[in-house]
């Protein structure tokens, strides 16, 4: 419903846009972000990255999952041997484990989780510099609209020629391999190659350094962020970790009294005088 009805909305401005300038026509184009995303290397590499990252976490919730059902599994054949008391001590443990585990989860593939952040990280810098080109683009060719082919926007039809996605990706990998330009030499022939003039690679350089700018301010709020995610965490495993201890120590309390009391109920004897302390 919502897609239909952005729909019908740009229709409407288009056929306003014609109406109003019908003599130059309407001039529109279209990205396919999925396709830019791909081709671009660090993206790759960062990605491939980060499902390293995945796979490790979800072998650490099978790991404490296997944990869990363990400690089910041996509860269950021992029950029938056990004090109702230590059942529900066994029990604590499980669920206390439980919730390790479901904040683990939580933590790590949750809503602004790990998973979210660093996806959000990933792709972040490369959109930024993306919508910027687009605008540089948009005003220097003179588009009326340009759109992102794998959104949410059903595009029936897109003519290949309206595809301005191989402009996009030029002008990335040109900042890229200015980047990795070491001397005034190999600058020169990149900008020579691409056919950039002094103004134009000073309008580039702008908006590289814009860019830049963007990504440090992000990644401060990031740490920030996750240096309050680990405050958080700090005091909750501490609170876990406080629990536990006390759940071990009332435990080898009742086990030393229950042993206390199949001994005879005492300690080592005590009063009655020794041999000799009669004294003179």
């Amino acid at each position: 419903m919502k897609t239909t009805r952005f729909i019908l909305s740009l229709l409407a401005i288009i056929c306003f846009s014609f109406a109003m300038d019908a003599q130059r026509g309407v001039r529109i184009g279209y990205i396919d972000m999925e396709y830019i995303l791909e081709s671009v290397p660090e993206y790759q590499e960062a990605t491939t990255q980060l499902e390293g990252k995945v796979q490790k976490w979800k072998k650490d919730l099978e790991k404490m999952s296997k944990e869990i059902d363990q400690m089910k599994l041996n509860l269950a054949n021992e029950k029938v041997l056990l004090t109702k008391e230590l059942v529900e001590e066994r029990e604590e443990e499980i669920k206390i484990l439980e919730d390790e585990m479901l904040e683990y989860q939580q933590n790590r593939f949750g809503p602004n989780g790990d998973l979210d952040i660093q996806r959000r990280q990933l792709v972040q810098p490369i959109q930024d510099q993306v919508f910027n080109i687009v605008q540089e683009i948009a005003e220097a060719k003179k588009y009326d609209f340009i759109f992102d082919k794998s959104a949410d926007i059903v595009m029936l039809f897109a003519a290949k020629r309206n595809d301005i996605s191989e402009q996009v990706l030029r002008q990335i990998n040109r900042a890229a391999k200015r980047e990795e330009a070491t001397n005034k030499r190999e600058k020169k022939e990149i900008e020579k190659r691409d056919n950039l003039s002094l103004e134009e690679d000073k309008e580039v350089t702008a908006r590289e350094e814009a860019i830049e700018d963007k990504k440090n301010e992000r990644e401060k709020m990031m740490e920030e962020r996750k240096k309050q995610r680990d405050s958080l965490r700090a005091v909750k495993k501490a609170e876990f970790e406080a629990k536990r201890q006390r759940l071990l120590e009332e435990r080898q309390q009742r086990k030393d009294s229950i042993e206390n009391a199949r001994n005879g109920g005492g300690g080592p004897p005590t009063g009655g005088s020794e041999e000799g302390d009669g004294g003179n």
